[in-house]
């Protein structure tokens, strides 16, 4: 049996504040917590063990008023955290439970306990991941107007209305899913580390992928890209090269483009660990790609690609701003050639394992990523493949260019 009762110190020097403190027992243990609220005796009612309101001063009032209103806050808190410790199975101690009670981040509420798994994913290196929880926390607060949600208060009626919200914003349905895919892993492990009961709030939101518009671009097209007279700017040059150049590596997505190494290459082959996945991958070194170096050497002692070119400035800054860029002339250069969708530089991967399908490339050898409703099946196709026989399907896809107009 746990009870906390709101206690008034009285101070030693008479007309002087005393202080008021929380009494926890806990398993016959008794514990305080000190706070920071001071009263006079005056102002002290212990029969209804809150502050009275006696006095006429009226900054005083106010002080009083608020003080009132956080001694709530405060209990209930105290209360949903000893609920929580309740329905673990061991039992915990007045030290554990003090100590939730004073951790920075409240992990009983959705913004604290997201915050907290925010900093864990970073911590692990995790970065990019931390990014989109962030950026969902920072969406479902905006919906919230920045008021705070119990765990235990997550439920049907506000998943519903927070995707009801995300579709007025004007997002697709696979983007709002991706929020709510996102809030669904805080929520399951918040009730892992028993938080929270499960109420499987996201059974009436939509949490699946639509199959989306093909990416891909034809050969034609592709060739058109190639072209000298498609670009305009050396900005629009260098997105065309950097584009090309994924498709060269049998669509490597940008940000393992960015952190490629210098020591990755070695005798012939560019061997990379993917940021996503952590799947390692090797690509056998060809002509188009090493000229494409030649034509953008990086001054940096590390990196590989000139994306990461200054070794005083932040590297995941560096990477987005130039993804930005990046995709921004893509998008210019797929206009003028009056292409119907963006062009990304997510479209050369796309493009890799199209033109590769076309050649009648063996499905297992491309593992082709339309195909495939999750990228595992990609990885398992992937990661049992001869890395001799990935490097000639590419060499064939990659002198297509070379060849005449396809008919």
């Amino acid at each position: 049996m746990t009870s906390v009762k709101v206690k008034f110190r009285p101070s030693s020097v008479n007309g002087k504040t005393g202080t008021l403190y929380y009494q926890l027992i806990h398993h016959r243990v008794v514990r305080q917590i000190r706070t920071d609220y001071k009263l006079f005796s005056s102002e002290w009612n212990a029969d209804t063990p809150e502050a009275a309101f006696l006095s006429h001063d009226p900054s005083r009032r106010f002080y009083l008023s608020e003080t009132r209103k956080n001694i709530q806050r405060d209990m209930g808190r105290l209360q949903r955290i000893i609920a929580l410790f309740e329905r673990r199975t061991r039992n915990s101690s007045c030290e554990e439970i003090i100590a939730a009670y004073r951790s920075p981040i409240p992990r009983d509420t959705l913004f604290g306990f997201m915050t907290e798994q925010i900093v864990r994913l970073r911590k692990m290196g995790k970065t990019r991941t931390g990014e989109t929880y962030a950026a969902t926390l920072r969406s479902f607060a905006r919906f919230r107007q920045e008021r705070d949600i119990l765990l235990e208060e997550l439920d049907s009626s506000v998943t519903t209305a927070y995707e009801a919200y995300l579709r007025t914003t004007g997002l697709s349905k696979n983007t709002t899913s991706f929020y709510m895919r996102i809030l669904r892993a805080v929520y399951n492990r918040a009730v892992e580390q028993e938080l929270t009961p499960q109420k499987y709030p996201f059974r009436h939101v939509y949490t699946g992928v639509l199959r989306t518009t093909k990416r891909a671009v034809t050969l034609d097209v592709l060739r058109r890209i190639r072209e000298p007279d498609t670009v305009r700017t050396p900005q629009q040059e260098f997105a065309r090269e950097m584009f090309l150049w994924s498709f060269y590596t049998r669509g490597m997505s940008f940000v393992d483009m960015a952190y490629l190494k210098k020591s990755d290459l070695k005798n012939g082959v560019l061997t990379y660990r993917r940021k996503k996945t952590g799947q390692q991958l090797s690509v056998r070194w060809e002509k188009c790609m090493q000229e494409l170096l030649d034509k953008y050497p990086n001054p940096h002692p590390v990196y590989l690609l000139p994306v990461i070119t200054n070794p005083e400035v932040d590297e995941r800054r560096q990477y987005k701003n130039i993804g930005h860029l990046v995709n921004r002339n893509l998008k210019a250069i797929g206009e003028k050639l009056g292409l119907t969708a963006p062009l990304t530089m997510y479209v050369a991967r796309h493009t890799w394992a199209s033109l590769a399908k076309s050649e009648n490339i063996p499905i297992s050898v491309i593992s082709e990523s339309m195909g495939h409703d999750s990228e595992t099946t990609t990885r398992i196709y992937l990661a049992s493949l001869d890395t001799a026989v990935v490097d000639r399907a590419n060499r064939l896809v990659i002198n297509l260019l070379s060849k005449g107009r396809s008919k």
